[in-house]
């Protein structure tokens, strides 16, 4: 009764912090509310992640009460998005300082991230569907908010068709789910006694609404020009999408993971995020301007994490939201130092290096091998022994094989071993958090799986031959299409001449 007693207590408390942190922001609204007023708004944003923690450390915090699903995945992901939240608002007082929507900026802040946190904390699926909108009107009307800018407009419009489209979906597919079930509550529609009511067409076409769904968020080819036009928003508000927003698909598929059964959907969802993998990557590297090459890294690193809940790896999938939500809301607030980062590097011993680099692929081919051999049936085991080799062989090359002399390359192999050390002893951690709580579905065919692989394979074949071959008509047609398909549309863009031409006449 006591440990009841206690956790019904953390709930409220919980509760009571979440609203008082959304009065705080009405009330800076106000014109009368000095600036200063904003440092307390910050102390009091700062409660509601500290209780969630709190709620998240105690595992006995499980069920369902009245509207609300409580898991280790439902609160671990309020903690996150009202962290990141919490972290970009303090970076914003002095950031957004002299801004004309200096009070706007914050209360539409804590309503984003608010809404969002309220969203994966529901088993209504009529409160999850009115948060999620919410959230995204939310982001929409951040993007535009400096609405005398007529760039951000534009942006704002496409992105609002765009959310507008994808929200429907999901309204869609819930209440397709209503009408053959007849629950609104996500434990009984999920249970196999509701899904076993599901005909063959009516579990595709739901499917499918679900994955239009996510795709757009998470800014997939063809959705990904959104993601694109949202540059001209203020820097934190490109933060901010990472907090559980962008990357806000890994979540809704793994909510409703037990629909998913390696049907035309999931095939559907391998190879749309395969391509955007590859069309990142690519946007990434061919961009100069510094929020455009994240904007690449976002879309490929997206598709990656719909590659693994297409394959059935959502716990795989939710550690790699957070962890690329963490470190890409820090690069975009650090985004205003990268000017200064320009380095030439100066390579002594070319033949060194390469002898370096070969060793680092070899060790790459050897461990992506070990990792795939502990579990050669899995599919995602496969893609993954993939991406792992890859990733080692890419890092050890900029960390190792071109590191500055001997010192160089031992700070590197240090850098690199201890970021595979910390990877491993987080995702331990959230594996013991949410193995419990979250559903491995049947993975697509093998065949599609084969697909995915020889595109990733392709892309990677195609990229080391094109900067073999810079002088090839190939390589101008490849770079200036990627270049293209990375810049924002005409109206979304303003040249400085045109922009500053009121401060002229």
């Amino acid at each position: 009764m006591l440990v009841s007693l206690s956790l019904s207590s953390l709930l409220t408390l919980f509760f009571i912090t979440l609203i008082a942190s959304g009065i705080s922001g009405l009330l800076f609204l106000h014109p009368r509310v000095s600036l200063g007023f904003v440092r307390i708004h910050i102390g009091i944003l700062a409660l509601p992640p500290l209780v969630s923690l709190v709620i998240l450390a105690n595992r006995s915090v499980n069920g369902n009460v009245g509207p609300w699903h409580f898991d280790s995945l439902a609160w671990l992901m309020t903690f996150f998005v009202l962290t990141i939240g919490l972290i970009i608002q303090r970076f914003s007082v002095r950031y957004l300082m002299g801004d004309r929507s200096y009070r706007k900026y914050f209360t539409l802040f804590t309503f984003t991230t608010g809404a969002a946190s309220i969203a994966w904390l529901s088993g209504d699926l009529r409160l999850m569907v009115i948060s999620w909108g919410a959230t995204l009107v939310g982001l929409t009307l951040l993007i535009r908010l400096n609405s005398a800018w007529q760039v951000a407009g534009e942006a704002a419009k496409v992105t609002g068709r765009l959310f507008l489209l994808s929200w429907l979906s999901l309204f869609l597919a819930i209440v397709w789910l209503f009408q053959v079930t007849g629950q609104w509550q996500l434990s009984l529609v999920l249970t196999n006694d509701s899904l076993a009511q599901l005909g063959a067409w009516e579990r595709t076409g739901i499917n499918l609404l679900i994955v239009l769904a996510v795709i757009i968020p998470a800014a997939q080819w063809p959705f990904q020009r959104w993601l694109i036009e949202s540059i001209v928003a203020p820097t934190p508000v490109s933060a901010i999408m990472h907090a559980g927003l962008v990357n806000a698909g890994g979540i809704i598929l793994t909510r409703f993971s037990p629909l998913f059964n390696g049907g035309i959907a999931s095939v559907i969802l391998l190879l749309l995020a395969s391509i955007s993998v590859l069309i990142g990557t690519g946007i990434s590297l061919v961009q100069v301007d510094y929020k455009r090459q994240l904007v690449g890294s976002t879309i490929a690193q997206m598709g990656f994490m719909l590659i693994q809940c297409a394959l059935g790896a959502y716990i795989a999938a939710i550690i790699h939201l957070i962890l690329h939500g963490l470190f890409k809301a820090t690069l975009f607030l650090q985004a205003g130092s990268a000017v200064g980062r320009h380095e030439v590097s100066a390579r002594t011993n070319e033949r060194t290096s390469y002898l370096w680099v070969m060793a680092g692929r070899i060790l790459s081919l050897v461990i992506g091998v070990a990792f795939w051999l502990a579990a050669p049936g899995e599919g995602y085991q496969f893609i993954s022994a993939l991406i792992l080799g890859w990733s080692l062989s890419v890092s050890w090359t900029q960390l190792v094989a071109f590191g500055e002399g001997r010192i160089g390359r031992i700070a590197g192999f240090t850098v690199l071993g201890g970021a595979a050390l910390v990877y491993f002893i987080i995702h331990n951690l959230f594996y013991k958090w949410l193995h419990t709580t979250i559903f491995q579905s049947v993975q697509p065919p093998m065949s599609a799986v084969m697909i995915v692989v020889c595109l990733l394979l392709f892309g990677s074949a195609l990229g080391t031959w094109v900067a073999r071959h810079r002088s090839s008509d190939f390589f101008a047609v490849l770079y200036l299409w990627l270049v293209r398909l990375g810049e924002a549309k005409p109206k979304t863009v303003e040249s400085h001449p045109d922009y500053l031409k009121q401060y002229l006449s």
